[in-house]
């Protein structure tokens, strides 16, 4: 597949990064000579320097034969801008623009990206899709990743195993005799820093990382039998009255919930515009660095700070602050993974990666196919894809058993006709079945061709 990526920033990088490992014909567009350097240095992709909606540089790009073009750029009007000139001059087939101003994207305009007007066929928000991670955390705690598949019926968790674990050394087959009526699979552990596919016979350990595919109904039950009842917080400090940390803070009022909840932003006219459609909030001018401004936040009483500005450092320097006061908890955005081992170092309970999210949301998109959404796990090693079985598929009356997945792929789940089902060797798939299954990303073409073609195809 041909690619063209319009801006190279953390985005950019990360989605020419996992495309490129996977064989694609990657061009990067940057007006950045520093960051085109840069993914010439570290990546086997294509890199010009030029402005991404220019219909010259789009040509010098390869948009003549290209097959998608993903508009990622900092401006949301260079996105819409190249979407239009790729499809009007070059007629690429498929155009992907990031939109960050939440107000394009408001009900009343619904219409405006259509191929008659702006020709833009998938918009990824990231903001909007990390506000959202958020809150699942939030929901799930203990977790320190998380994802929804199957409408919401079904939970992928990443968690991590103490020597408190109740099911430490026991048999992965076991589980199934101990708990009959738990619908859960652990799809891959990682371990000494190998993430891989267990078998039935091998054991969980202490310190490993679990990951799990599990029935929404079943996820409190599922996180207590691998040891974690930590209760969700209501207690919260939000720094970053950003567009993250907005839509944090106003979805936290709409749940229904009563909350007690501080937000620190430290832009007077972004806080007064905050205070004014924050109705249960309370909003605090100044910075997540200022020991006085959070205390008077009551960052001693808080049950969990969330560092969600737009800078790695103040996020994490706010997070030694608060745990250094004595908050029970922190989650922190964190672009640049080099810092996730500081971040450990120093307390941190949850990170979320925006990057990682956004790679996610341009996935499910450019997926052969009909898959419906994709999760990339530990900085892009893995993924988890929700795809349905089409009357091509290799899974198609097959069961289970007689599939001889590898060993770098596992079934998590089935959603069929608004019910969740555990794979189990006996299980027959059928046409329209939904299958949550984690890949690694090796693996992640073979996965794909499972999808979409038969089995005379292997």
């Amino acid at each position: 597949m041909r690619v063209i990526i319009c801006g190279a920033g953390q985005v950019g990088f990360g989605i020419a990064r996992h495309l490129a490992a996977e064989g694609n014909d990657v061009t990067v567009v940057d007006r950045s000579s520093e960051l085109i350097q840069r993914i010439n240095n570290t990546l086997d992709v294509r890199a010009l320097v030029g402005h991404g909606s220019h219909p010259q540089v789009l040509e010098d790009a390869g948009a003549e034969g290209a097959d998608i073009l993903i508009a990622v750029t900092a401006s949301d009007e260079v996105n819409m801008v190249a979407c239009q000139v790729a499809l009007s001059l070059f007629s690429v087939p498929k155009r992907i623009a990031r939109i960050r101003d939440q107000k394009y994207l408001e009900k009343e305009w619904k219409d405006l990206f259509s191929r008659e007007e702006l020709p833009v066929d998938v918009i990824i928000s990231p903001e909007r899709a990390v506000a959202d991670q958020v809150m699942r955390r939030l929901e799930i705690p203990g977790a320190y990743d998380t994802a929804s598949f199957g409408n919401k019926n079904i939970q992928f968790l990443a968690i991590n195993l103490d020597e408190n674990c109740p099911v430490l050394e026991t048999p992965l087959k076991q589980l199934t005799d101990l708990f009959p009526d738990l619908q859960a699979t652990v799809i891959a552990v990682k371990r000494d820093g190998k993430l891989f596919v267990p078998k039935s016979d091998d054991l969980m350990m202490a310190g490993d990382s679990a990951f799990l595919v599990t029935a929404s109904e079943d996820c409190d039950r599922t996180m207590t039998i691998f040891g974690h009842e930590e209760q969700e917080a209501r207690n919260l400090i939000i720094v970053g009255g950003g567009n993250i940390g907005y839509h944090v803070a106003r979805q936290l009022e709409k749940n229904g919930v009563r909350n007690s909840v501080r937000l620190i932003e430290n832009s007077e006219i972004r806080a007064r515009n905050i205070a004014e459609t924050l109705s249960d909030s309370t909003v605090l001018l100044g910075s997540g660095l200022e020991p006085d401004i959070l205390s008077e936040a009551g960052v001693r009483d808080a049950e969990i700070l969330l560092a969600l500005t737009n800078d790695d450092q103040v996020n994490l320097l706010t997070t030694m602050l608060a745990r250094n006061e004595g908050c029970e908890r922190a989650l922190c955005l964190i672009n640049n993974t080099s810092f996730l081992p500081l971040g450990q170092s120093i307390g941190l309970d949850i990170s979320i990666n925006p990057r990682a999210i956004t790679v996610s949301s341009v996935l499910q998109h450019i997926r052969k196919g009909h898959v419906l959404a994709v999760h990339t796990i530990e900085d892009g090693e893995a993924e988890i894809i929700e795809a349905e079985v089409l009357e091509t598929s290799a899974f198609v009356g097959q069961k289970l058993r007689q599939l001889n997945l590898p060993d770098t792929m596992r079934i998590g789940a089935i959603y069929r006709n608004d019910e969740v089902m555990m794979p189990r060797g006996n299980f027959e798939f059928k046409v329209g079945d939904r299958i949550v299954l984690f890949v690694l990303t090796d693996a992640v073409n073979e996965a794909e061709n499972f999808f979409s073609v038969g089995l005379e195809y292997f």
